[in-house]
Order: structure tokens, then sequence, then C-alpha cells
């Protein structure tokens, strides 16, 4: 999530700005990580 989030280096202050963007960050990456476990397995 550091790679695809922009968590690396948060530009953002504050604690409720910060954890928004974390849980925006972790929404996405769990919607991009379903699409590829739910892909059929090449066999």
């Amino acid at each position: 999530m550091k790679r695809i989030g922009m968590l690396r280096k948060v530009k953002l202050r504050g604690r409720e700005k910060v954890g928004w963007l974390f849980t925006f960050t972790a929404a996405a990456y769990n919607l991009t990580r379903l699409q590829r476990l739910q892909a059929p397995a090449a066999a």
C-alpha cells in the first residue's frame, strides 16, 4: 500500500485526514486484490 496509495510519505496532516486516506487506500487495494483472487486459475 505504500507504493499504490501514496502512504510512503503522507502529505496530509492530522489523524482524521491520515486515517481517512489509509481507509480509502485499503479499500481500493482490497478491490484490486479481490479482482485478482477471483480470476480463474490458468491450468
